[in-house]
């Protein structure tokens, strides 16, 4: 069972290699639809915006045997759920990192030239024409670059931002990555994620959803900003307390934010809506045709190892 419509390549190798449902009007399942689909397919093939927690888990008779997600995170699922009642769990890493570094620097960019009030003014007819003092926005190229975990996805956007605008790289990763790649990305190293807030001029935000990083951008972190610092986040929206982040915005502690994700995706804070120093995006990580179709075929060839009797190389329990 494939929970939403797949790039058309996808769907096609999933429809040759099983039998395969597909969800031909692209509406999100509900709980009961999931549960119904734990019962009657073999393998569930899930994304993102569908939940599988612990009571979805809970069906009887549970008939499938692998949740191969569509995605590197895996936050959505109940791992430890699906774990003790046997069903194996994979996602799909590595595919996507380059375009979601793409998507943090194209928000990066975004946010401190100021280019969503520019195509705003545009399309609404309110540019009157060039003058030396409109839209003024903050240089990127030279400024610091602060990262909250350094994994896959982090470095890639490191190596952008450094070989791509000269700018200074400073992180924070509790696992940080081996000594010879920070040495290979000239990246600095800071025992906290608040010693990093206090010395970029942008926050990039790169950790993955856990219990622990839920809010990890609270009112506290984000008063360490500098008032002149934007925030990045193409991670995952929970990391980020968007009550309080409005409210640092209003008072004027931090100069922006740029958002792929949200708190409570898809629904949006409604300040953030009405806030010109806001650049609001709807999860276009790993938007891209090509990106996509790789992050289906990876889910295929687990699907594919798993029923061969191998252990799918992207297993995650």
């Amino acid at each position: 069972m494939v929970t939403r419509r797949l790039p058309a390549p996808v769907e096609a190798e999933l429809t040759r290699a099983f039998d395969a449902r597909l969800n031909r009007d692209d509406h999100p399942l509900t709980p009961a639809e999931l549960q119904d689909a734990l019962r009657s397919a073999d393998a569930l093939l899930p994304t993102v915006s569908d939940r599988i927690t612990a009571a979805t888990l809970a069906v009887e008779p549970l008939r499938t045997r692998i949740l191969a997600n569509y995605g590197v995170g895996f936050n959505h699922i109940d791992v430890a759920a699906a774990k003790a009642r046997g069903v194996v769990v994979t996602n799909t890493p590595e595919v996507l990192t380059d375009d979601t570094a793409d998507d943090a620097i194209m928000l990066m960019l975004m946010v401190a030239r100021r280019a969503g009030e520019g195509e705003r003014q545009v399309r609404s007819g309110a540019w009157t024409g060039w003058r030396p003092t409109h839209l003024l926005g903050t240089k990127v190229s030279g400024k610091t670059l602060g990262l909250i975990g350094l994994g896959r996805i982090g470095r890639a956007v490191a190596r952008r931002a450094r070989h791509g605008f000269g700018m200074r790289v400073v992180f924070h990763d509790p696992y940080p990555p081996p000594a010879e790649v920070v040495a290979e990305l000239a990246a600095e190293p800071r025992a906290t994620v608040e010693d990093v807030l206090r010395e970029a001029d942008f926050v990039s935000l790169h950790s993955p959803a856990t219990p622990e990083t839920r809010h990890l951008m609270n009112a506290a972190r984000l008063a360490l900003m500098r008032p002149t610092a934007f925030l990045i986040n193409t991670a995952r929206g929970d990391i980020v307390d968007e009550a309080a982040l409005v409210a640092a915005l209003e008072r004027r502690h931090i100069a922006g934010a740029a958002l792929d994700v949200y708190e409570k995706e898809p629904l949006v804070t409604p300040a953030l809506l009405t806030m010109e120093n806001v650049v609001l995006l709807p999860h276009l990580g790993s938007a891209t045709q090509e990106t996509r179709v790789a992050m289906g075929m990876r889910a295929l060839d687990n699907l594919m190892a798993f029923f061969a009797g191998t252990a799918p190389r992207d297993r995650v329990v």
